[in-house]
């Protein structure tokens, strides 16, 4: 038996309706696909030129037209304009790469388009015979034209064009503006992205050569001095950096022992750095006394360098005795070392005096002290990126963690000891960056 299915008027009305609503859907999905596969696409790039193939060869395909143009005004002034691209040329030009390659054109339809800094569509197009733009728009008759703004002027533009008049829908028009416009921006952005990777580039291979410079004015190696074992540490916070430790011979087996801190990071540290070890060298002679160093230092900081900047170097200068077992030292606000005496689980620090960092004042004087050492006496030198490194929650590493490093390796040698307070640092830091530049000078008397 079969059966008969009967629909009303109202229920086929109803189904052609769902039918038509089907296509539609299926019609937008369609689209969505191919805007979010292009936005994938471009996403992808890297290269403003592969960026703009690609966008470009989607958009042809969203928005056929029979040609595309576009010009650029950029360093130009009326009423020139160039050809970055021409959907007719076979050859590829890189207007970032080649400019050189662009045709420079003057006047006619084109630059009144591109400086007139406004969207327009015309519908019947008609060319002036000697028109710069007779070969790009020869058999078009109508036109779209897109401005792309960058600082509120149209440098850029993209010109389409329709062998049929009025070729060009203006109720879309609005939209195809703004997505030209945001498509722009995001050249642009990677254009200036790519521009500012080079230039770090070119800054990070200067700024480790300055390092290499820098790392090069320290001592080569630490020095062999009699009854005294020496090691040393440094590491900076950048490329390059603003401790300074050195080691200078001096009559009768005497050495000086200076380490220093310029203010501030990188390079201009580094530069200052370099001066400060310039001046130190160039001191006529040895020095009576530790002060006369730094005095000599500073006139030509404070006279000739600083004068101008809020710049200083904190510095401690020491005249160590073999055989007097004396060190005489003094301070341009630096620091003071860390002195851990034979027999005594007591770290002090060697202050001595208190005077004023280097290259604020012309004339200021530095006054000296003198400690007499023993057999087993320890001295630490070190820049203030030791004792004020942070840990992850802010608190500073401080010369309390020094002290108990040093008397924890009491009786092992200077290289050792120094290592344990760089194995301590860095566990008390962890992962954070490196703020200051570290530097680290032992010394222990047998």
């Amino acid at each position: 038996m079969e059966t008969a299915v009967v629909t009303s008027d109202t229920e086929r009305s109803d189904n052609r309706a769902s039918g038509e609503g089907t296509a539609q859907k299926a019609a937008w999905e369609i689209r969505l696909a191919e805007v979010f596969e292009l936005m994938r696409e471009i996403s992808l790039q890297t290269e403003p030129q592969a960026m703009v193939k690609a966008y470009g060869e989607r958009v042809a395909k969203l928005y056929p037209v029979d040609r595309r143009i576009s010009l650029s005004r950029r360093g130009l002034v009326w009423p020139q304009y160039r050809v970055t691209r021409y959907s007719e040329w076979q050859e590829e030009i890189d207007p970032w790469k080649e400019p050189q390659k662009l045709p420079l054109l003057s006047g006619g339809l084109l630059a009144e388009l591109i400086y007139g800094n406004e969207p327009r569509i015309i519908d019947d197009l008609q060319l002036a015979g000697d028109d710069p733009a007779g070969p790009y728009l020869a058999g078009q008759r109508s036109i779209m034209a897109i401005p792309m703004f960058d600082g509120g002027q149209a440098l850029n533009m993209v010109v389409s064009s329709m062998s049929t008049p009025a070729g060009f829908d203006r109720e879309r028009f609005p939209d195809r503006v703004w997505l030209a416009n945001l498509f722009g921006r995001a050249t642009q952005n990677l254009v200036l992205r790519k521009e500012i990777f080079e230039a770090y580039r070119l800054v990070d291979r200067e700024l480790r050569v300055v390092g290499e410079i820098q790392r090069s004015l320290l001592p080569k190696e630490v020095p062999q001095i009699a009854g005294l074992d020496v090691a040393a540490f440094y590491q900076t916070s950048q490329q390059a950096g603003g401790d300074y430790y050195d080691f200078f011979p001096l009559a009768d087996g005497k050495w000086g022992l200076l380490i220093a801190d310029v203010s501030g990071h990188g390079t201009p540290a580094a530069v200052m750095m370099a001066i400060t070890h310039s001046i130190a060298h160039l001191y006529p002679g040895d020095p009576g006394r530790p002060g006369e160093l730094l005095e000599f230092v500073n006139r030509h900081l404070a006279g000739r360098y600083l004068t101008e900047s809020s710049a200083f170097v904190t510095a401690f200068y020491g005249i160590y005795d073999p055989r007097e077992r004396t060190l005489m030292h003094s301070s341009a606000g630096h620091n003071p070392p860390r002195l851990l005496s034979q027999g005594s689980d007591t770290v002090i620090g060697l202050d001595g005096n208190g005077n004023m960092p280097m290259g604020l004042a012309v004339d200021t004087r530095y006054e000296d002290s003198t400690v007499k050492l023993e057999a087993g006496d320890e001295i630490l030198l070190y820049t203030d990126g030791v004792t004020e490194a942070a840990s992850a929650s802010g608190e500073m590493f401080g010369t309390e963690r020094v002290d108990r490093v040093l008397v924890a390796t009491r009786g092992r040698s200077s290289a050792e000891s120094v290592a344990a307070i760089v194995a301590e640092l860095e566990k008390f830091t962890g992962d954070a960056p490196v703020s200051d530049d570290r530097s680290l000078v032992a010394l222990r008397l047998s």
